[in-house]
């Protein structure tokens, strides 16, 4: 009996006829299969890709990264994959380091391997980007996995467990800390491995600056999904011990002057009126979530 792991590479795509011969090839050498989503591109990125062996799914139109994440998953769930490898198909991540993240997952040591560029010296990052990866990171941290380092590395091993358990809804680049998000929900274990990027030529086929906007508000509605009372809920009663100061101000001055000051009363009610509005949407959101959970 064959007990030998059946181990996929999955790469999103969209435009990289220049890069996706090399990777697809490279990748070739470690995993059983190789399958490319090729993400509405107007190039020959799907027909190389095929050529060479890749399965290739095509979109009609340019969906997003998560779309592309989502549609491996269910590929890789479809093939009965025991370990899934995503990968990017711009050259940034070297093919030959697939081995570093399958081995912690074949030894049952984690469920999800992530390929680190902050573990030992992070060399050849540009500073623009290694800020707003820290940002990034810092944040998903407080949503997922404190202790992880890299939070927006492309670069990732998926168990047969994390396979079949996670199910991706962001579209966008987003998707990345959602995956964590939801591993956390799943108790998933999730450890990092060392990896080098090729920064030599920027590839990105996204503005750094919507990739950053599009994470950080993906994130931020993960986690206002997950922990509504306390997201929304401390703000509200923080706006509401503001109006409370207020309201107290103005009768003061009122019992001593026997006016109203229009501008402190103004914000006395909009305070009273945000903290209202975002208690109730903390337990609106509280008992919607809770419903969800019971029915699962």
């Amino acid at each position: 009996m064959n007990n030998r792991p059946f181990i996929v590479a999955c790469i999103p795509a969209y435009n990289e006829e220049r890069t996706i011969a090399r990777i697809v090839m490279l990748a070739q050498k470690h995993v059983d299969k190789v399958i490319v989503c090729d993400d509405g591109s107007t190039d020959m990125t799907g027909e190389i890709a095929s050529k060479l062996g890749a399965e290739v799914i095509r979109h009609e139109r340019n969906m997003g990264y998560g779309a592309a994440l989502s549609i491996l998953f269910e590929k890789a769930r479809e093939v009965k994959a025991h370990v899934m490898v995503i990968l990017d198909a711009d050259g940034q991540h070297n093919p030959d380091d697939i081995p570093k993240l399958l081995t912690p997952i074949v030894e049952g040591e984690a469920d999800i391997v992530i390929g680190s560029r902050f573990i030992g010296k992070a060399e050849n990052i540009p500073k623009y980007r290694k800020a707003g990866i820290k940002v990034i990171t810092g944040l998903a941290k407080a949503a997922s996995y404190n202790n992880i380092t890299d939070a927006q590395s492309g670069f990732r091993a998926y168990s047969r467990k994390a396979i079949e358990s996670i199910r991706i809804s962001e579209t966008g680049m987003g998707a990345s800390t959602e995956i964590l998000i939801k591993a956390k929900d799943g108790n998933l274990k999730i450890i990092e491995v060392p990896i080098k990027i090729n920064y030599d030529k920027d590839s990105s086929t996204q503005n750094p600056i919507s990739h950053g906007m599009d994470v950080i508000l993906s994130t931020v509605k993960q986690m206002s999904m997950r922990r509504p009372l306390l997201f929304y809920g401390i703000p509200g009663f923080a706006s509401l011990l503001v109006a409370l100061f207020f309201w107290v101000w103005t009768i003061q001055i009122f019992a001593a002057t026997r006016q109203i000051v229009t501008n402190i009363a103004l914000i006395a009610i909009a305070a009273t009126i945000v903290g209202l509005m975002l208690l109730t949407t903390a337990v609106i959101l509280w008992v919607l979530v809770s419903i969800i959970r019971e029915k699962r």
